[in-house]
C-alpha cells in the first residue's frame, strides 16, 4: 500500500498589530504593522489599519505596547548560560562562609556546579580552600565559576579527576586559572548530548523571553569543544528539537595557520560558521587578573596578566582568515592584549594587503582598554568591536572592580562614544552567563556610562543591540534588524511605561514628541524598570508569548 502524501504545511495567518507604536524608519510614528508569513508587509497609521483589517487576519490589539526589531546578542555561550541558570547562582554571595553554605545546601548527588561569585564585592575577599569545598559538598566534585568565567573554585576531587596538578594556573589551592581552569571546566562539561541540548534549550528560551531573535554563539576548543558548537548550530535546522528558537550565529575560536587550515576548521562542522573569531583568547579578564596589561594591576603590582597568543600567531590567523574571506578575531581586554592584536593586524596587512584585511570584516570581542591611537587602527581596518555595556554598569563606577584593579586607567575603559565618533563598527552583547540576557538594561548602560564623555544615545545603543548585530555577523539579508516592508518579521513586543527620545548629554532635553524630528521613540529607561517582553517573533514564527498579549 502506498504511503499517503503529506499534507502541505498550513500557511501562517496574516497578522495585524494595531493600537500601539512601531519602531520603524519607514514611519517614525507608525501605530500598526502587518506581518504576512515571515515578512513585514506594511507599517502605518491606526486609521489605515482600520481600513485594511478583515476577518482573514489575526488581529492583535497592542493596547499601547511597542513593537521593535528583535535584539541580537553578539556574544553568548549557550551551554554555559543554561548551566548557570540551572545551577547555584552565586551573584548574591558575600563571603566564603556563605559560599560554602550554598555548596552544602546544593540538591542532588552529582557534581556541584555554580556561577557568579565575585570576591571584590565581599568585605573579606578570602576564598575557601579546596578542602573546605570538599567537606561542604560531602565529597561531590565542585566547580564554581567566577562571574567572568576566567577562573573558578574547585574541590580536591575535581582537581584530581581533571588532572590539573601539573597545569599552568594551578597553585595547589581551590582557585584555578588559565590551562588548569580549562581542564576543570571541561571535566564538568563531559555530559550526554541530551543534557547539553537541555542546557542550550534553557538558554535559548531565556533569550526568547527577553526579546532576542538571534544570538552569536562563541564556541571554542577550550570552552565546550566542537561537539558543543555542532549542537548549537543544529537549532537553526530544527535538528535539536524545534525551529521556534532564536537564530544561532555560530563562531569557532580556533587558531588558523594558513588559508587551507582556516577552511578546514570551518568545513568540519557541516553548516555555515560565521567565522574563526569570538573567544580565541589573546588574553583573559580583569577580574581574574589575566587580562594582559602594559603595567601591573593596581591591587597586585607584580601581576600584568597573560598573553595566550604571540603577535606572530595572531597575525598568521588574521592573514589566513583574510585570504579565506572569512571573519577572524579574538577575545581581547587588556591594553597589552590589544597592542598585540593591533600589531597582528598590521603584520597581516603587510602579508596579504590592507584591502583583503578590511574586506574580511574581522571582529574583536570586548576591547575594553583602548586609547585614541588604537581607535584609529581599528577604524582603518574596519574591525568590528563586539562590546558588553553591562560590564561598565557592573564594574565601571567609582569604587567598582575596574577601579580597584586598574586605578585611574578604569576611567577610559569601554569608550563607546569615541569608537562611534571614529567610525568603528560597534555591536553589543551580554557575554552571558557573565551578565544577564537583559537587553534594555544593556541599552541603559550605554546611556549611563560611568564616564559621561563616553555615553551614547539610546537610539545608537539600540541599533548596536539590533541591526548592528546582524551586520557584525556579515548576515546576508541587508534588511535584517529593521521593520520596514519586505524585511524579515523578526521583532519583539514590549509593555512600556513611556516613550521618548533619549540623548547621552544631560545638558540637552532628553525627550521629544515633535513629529518634525522624524525620530522613532524608544522606551524611557530612567523609570527604574525595564520594558516587559510580551512577544518575540523570528521570521514570522512566535518564539515567546506572554499570556497578557492576547488576554
Amino acid at each position: 500500500m502506498s504511503q499517503p502524501e503529506p499534507l502541505p504545511a498550513q500557511r501562517p495567518k496574516t497578522v495585524l498589530y494595531r493600537n500601539g507604536s512601531v519602531y520603524t524608519a519607514a514611519n517614525p510614528f507608525a501605530t500598526a504593522m502587518v506581518v504576512d508569513g515571515g515578512t513585514v508587509a506594511w507599517v502605518g497609521s491606526e486609521q489605515a489599519a482600520t481600513s485594511i483589517a478583515d476577518s482573514s487576519m489575526e488581529i492583535i490589539d497592542l493596547r499601547g505596547a511597542l513593537v521593535t526589531p528583535g535584539f541580537v546578542d553578539s556574544h553568548i555561550h549557550l551551554t554555559e548560560t543554561g548551566i548557570a541558570l540551572d545551577s547555584l547562582r552565586l551573584g548574591g554571595i558575600r563571603s566564603a562562609t556563605e559560599l560554602l553554605d550554598a555548596v552544602a545546601a546544593a540538591p542532588g548527588d552529582g557534581p556541584v556546579l555554580g556561577h557568579g561569585w565575585d570576591e571584590t564585592a565581599w568585605p573579606d575577599s578570602s576564598l575557601p580552600t579546596a578542602a573546605e569545598l570538599e567537606r561542604a559538598s560531602a565529597g561531590r566534585p565542585v566547580y564554581l565559576s567566577r562571574v567572568d568565567v576566567h577562573s573558578a573554585l574547585i574541590s580536591g576531587s575535581l582537581a584530581a579527576a581533571a588532572g590539573v596538578s601539573q597545569l599552568d594556573g594551578f597553585d595547589g589551592g581551590a582557585r584555578v586559572r588559565r590551562a588548569a581552569h580549562t581542564a576543570a571546566r571541561q571535566a564538568t562539561r563531559r555530559q550526554p548530548e541530551e543534557v547539553l541540548k537541555r542546557h542550550q534549550a534553557r538558554a535559548l528560551s531565556e533569550a526568547a523571553a527577553n526579546g532576542y531573535v538571534a544570538v552569536a554563539e562563541m564556541g571554542a576548543p577550550h570552552i565546550g569543544g566542537a561537539e558543543d558548537l555542532r549542537l548549537a548550530g543544529a537549532w537553526n535546522s530544527g535538528a535539536s528539537g524545534t525551529a521556534g528558537v532564536p537564530e544561532v550565529l555560530p563562531y569557532w575560536g580556533e587558531l588558523a595557520s594558513s588559508e587551507e587550515h582556516a577552511r578546514s576548521l570551518l568545513d568540519q562542522f557541516g553548516f555555515a560558521v560565521r567565522g574563526l573569531a569570538g573567544d580565541l583568547n589573546i588574553d583573559g579578564s580583569v577580574g581574574s587578573r589575566t587580562a594582559a596589561l602594559r603595567s601591573g594591576y593596581s591591587d597586585a603590582p607584580g601581576e600584568q596578566g597573560h598573553l595566550y597568543l604571540s603577535v606572530e600567531e595572531a597575525a598568521a590567523h588574521l592573514a589566513a582568515c583574510s585570504l579565506a574571506g572569512v571573519q577572524g578575531g579574538f577575545h581581547v581586554i587588556g591594553d597589552a592584549g590589544l597592542d598585540a592584536a593591533l600589531a597582528a593586524l598590521e603584520l597581516a596587512a603587510k602579508e596579504v594587503g590592507e584591502q583583503r584585511v578590511r574586506a574580511a570584516g574581522h571582529r574583536f570581542e570586548h576591547v575594553e582598554m583602548v586609547d585614541s591611537s588604537a581607535v584609529g587602527v581599528l577604524s582603518r581596518y574596519a574591525v568590528t568591536v563586539s562590546a558588553q555595556p553591562s560590564f561598565d554598569a557592573a564594574w565601571g563606577g567609582p569604587g567598582g572592580l575596574y577601579e580597584k584593579r586598574l586605578g585611574e586607567r578604569s576611567r577610559s575603559m569601554n569608550p563607546f562614544a569615541s569608537l562611534y565618533a571614529a567610525g568603528v563598527p560597534v555591536c553589543f552583547g551580554s557575554d552571558s552567563p557573565v551578565t544577564p540576557l537583559r537587553p534594555w538594561s544593556s541599552v541603559r548602560a550605554c546611556l549611563e556610562h560611568h564616564n559621561e564623555d563616553e555615553r551614547i544615545s539610546a537610539r545608537a545603543a539600540f541599533l548596536g543591540h539590533t541591526r548592528a548585530g546582524w551586520r557584525a555577523a556579515n548576515y546576508p539579508d541587508p534588511m535584517a534588524g529593521q521593520l520596514v516592508p519586505g524585511a524579515p518579521a523578526s521583532f519583539a513586543v514590549w509593555e512600556v511605561e513611556e516613550l521618548m527620545v533619549q540623548v547621552a548629554d544631560g545638558r540637552v532635553q532628553s525627550w521629544s514628541t515633535d513629529p518634525r524630528a522624524r525620530t522613532p521613540l524608544l522606551p524611557a529607561l530612567d523609570t527604574g524598570s525595564d520594558p516587559v517582553c510580551l512577544q518575540t517573533v523570528r521570521n514570522g514564527v512566535e518564539l515567546y508569548a506572554s499570556p497578557a498579549l492576547r488576554s
